[in-house]
């Protein structure tokens, strides 16, 4: 993480200095077009580039983060194994599921977003990938359960 908030700094670092270069060489020449601002707004979009190369990286890590931690909530909640709080009542709520079939269940719903996307989980007749494959048959690793 460390690693990439440090690439997100230099770009913004080299694009903020590439900026301040294009306008110094502006004004030097007086406002008018030379070779010298051509080539500094060349460094200037070059380094822009390369900022919203590095802010589209960072903000990956970020929702890569936030859907793991997401899933361990999740997971955490279903198999009841979230730890509880000092002088909290137990929370009588659904009962614990193991992760596995968590797990598996979580496939289907993908499967299903994935089929709906596509388009084959719309119309009346439409054919799907699996039509009468059973909830288990996509999840081979859960077969001995």
């Amino acid at each position: 993480m460390d690693n990439i908030a440090d690439s997100l700094n230099n770009a913004y670092q080299e694009f903020v200095a590439a900026g301040a270069s294009f306008l110094e060489t502006k004004e030097s020449s007086g406002g008018i077009k030379t070779v010298a601002s051509d080539v500094a707004l060349e460094n200037f979009k070059q380094r822009w580039e390369l900022f919203r190369v590095a802010c589209d990286q960072a903000e990956e890590f970020v929702e890569s983060v936030k859907q793991r931690i997401g899933s361990e909530c999740l997971v955490d909640e279903a198999t009841g194994s979230v730890a509880q709080k000092p002088g909290q009542p137990v929370q009588s709520g659904l009962p614990p599921i193991s992760a596995v079939r968590l797990e598996q269940m979580s496939k289907a719903v993908r499967w299903l977003v994935i089929e709906l996307q596509q388009g084959s989980g719309t119309g009346g007749g439409s054919s799907q990938s699996h039509p009468t494959a059973p909830f288990d048959a996509r999840f081979t690793e859960d077969a001995g359960q």
